[in-house]
């Protein structure tokens, strides 16, 4: 019996060899049908299951953004939002969610549906065609058989493609809306084998600088401008002027439209880049914190820096005795403290202060203040006001302020409007020429408080 059913009995594969030899080679017909509509289908469906995937991911990121934007302003939220408002519009970004995974679900079950359909074919294809030849004596009952295991074989295989594809594509949506909002171009490629920016005595020229973020207004709009080597420079006017735009450009976050700037002859967009942001200290409005320590904050890019350096570069920022209170959750006190994301542990003074601890410790030779000291109280920043006096000698200095009283001292001043550069002088010949920081002056030495009294009284 066995040696009957061996499957290494020679006359026996023979047999199957002739069988299926002898056998109308019209029975592999159904079979490049059905292969021929299987791909067809997967041509036209895959493209659309893409996609509609990746609107359904699209939609769904920005529910999350959404939620995660109210509750990182929930002050704000709470003290101008209505509760249902909130709840109106959650509702529909869930309801576009829903319609969009509807489509989805809808591409899946056509393609489940049209599959079904397909191994309906492949079936009826090998079964009748067999069961056909059978009746004419041209195919034996075993050969009927073996199409009815290969078309149940083939349909099984086709199940495991479809889920296996819808699974496969599924996930390429995702990636595919994730990828958009990571991948984005670099506008400012590293130059290849760029030389490193060589500092001397710190001159900064501007020719003809314009940029207008590829719009036809805003930015800069052909300045010219040499702040000398060691000079300290203002950079003055109403918001939206050009101010931190200028500023920008000679950090290089984005490359001029048009025009030159250049530090000591060298031409920043031919320097490499990690060179250039190494020659210039800087301390902006938003003093934004890494989730680490004080100390690493403080220490921030210096590798050889040792806890007296902090210590002092602290004390000059008159951050060193609130850094000595710090206490957080783990228990980590002073300068091991760890300051949240972006310093959301600390108030908006004490980030401003490590950050100007930050930048005293850089001493890099150039200095960018934007509104450095803006979150201050008056007595605090009197006494960084002197430190960073001490800071900016011997320094090329740019800063912006609106707090006029902070930049009156600077050997001279820019005024910037509309992207143009509209006067330039000290304070005194500024004053005394009448014109915007003139204006812009007197609204903020008592100029409007002295007009609205007036006014009152008048009405008095």
């Amino acid at each position: 019996m066995e040696e009957a059913f061996s499957p290494l009995d020679p006359d026996i594969r023979l047999d199957r060899q002739l069988s299926m030899a002898g056998t109308d080679i019209r029975l592999a017909i159904p079979l490049f049908v059905w292969l021929a509509l299987y791909i067809a289908l997967m041509v036209l469906i895959v493209p659309r299951m893409v996609n509609a995937m990746e609107t359904f991911m699209a939609s769904m990121f920005a529910l999350l953004g959404n939620v995660v934007d109210v509750f990182s302003n929930f002050d704000t939220i709470s003290l101008f939002a209505s509760r249902k408002e909130i709840e109106t519009d959650h509702r529909r970004s869930l309801e576009q969610i829903r319609e969009t995974l509807f489509l989805a679900r809808q591409i899946s079950a056509g393609l489940r549906t049209v599959t079904v359909w397909l191994e309906g074919i492949i079936i009826a294809g090998f079964v009748g065609y067999g069961v056909w030849l059978w009746s004419r004596g041209d195919a034996t009952i075993g050969l009927v058989s073996a199409a009815v295991a290969m078309s149940l074989r083939i349909t099984t295989m086709a199940d495991w493609v479809s889920e296996s594809v819808w699974s496969i594509f599924q996930q390429v949506g995702s990636v595919r809306e994730s990828l958009r909002s990571i991948s984005q171009p670099l506008t400012i490629p590293a130059a290849a084998n760029a030389p490193d920016l060589k500092v001397g005595p710190g001159q900064i020229t501007i020719s003809r600088a314009r940029h207008h973020y590829g719009r036809d207004r805003g930015g800069v709009a052909g300045i010219d401008l040499t702040i000398g080597a060691g000079e300290k420079v203002a950079l003055v006017g109403p918001s939206g002027a050009g101010k931190s735009t200028l500023v920008n450009l000679i950090l290089r976050f984005y490359d001029p439209e048009g025009g030159r700037i250049s530090i000591d002859g060298q031409d920043i967009c031919d320097v490499d880049q990690q060179s250039l942001r190494h020659a210039i200290g800087m301390v902006s409005q938003q003093a934004a914190l890494l989730n680490r320590s004080v100390r690493d904050n403080i220490a921030l890019g210096k590798v050889d820096v040792t806890q007296a350096q902090i210590e002092t570069a602290a004390r000059e920022a008159r951050a060193h005795d609130f850094i000595c209170n710090l206490r957080d959750k783990k228990e980590r006190t002073g300068y091991d403290t760890h300051v949240g994301e972006r310093g959301v542990k600390l108030s908006g003074g004490q980030r401003q202060r490590i950050a100007l601890a930050r930048v005293i410790l850089k001493d890099a030779p150039i200095l960018i203040l934007d509104e450095a000291t803006s979150a201050l109280d008056s007595e605090v920043e009197a006494e960084i006001q002197s430190s960073l006096k001490r800071v900016m000698r011997d320094k090329t200095v740019i800063a912006i302020a609106h707090r006029l009283s902070t930049i009156a001292e600077m050997d001279r001043i820019v005024v910037i409007d509309a992207g143009q550069i509209v006067e330039n002088g000290t304070h005194e010949e500024l004053l005394a020429a009448g014109k915007l920081y003139a204006t812009l002056w007197n609204r903020q030495s008592g100029g409007f408080i002295s007009e609205l009294a007036g006014q009152l009284s008048v009405v008095a």
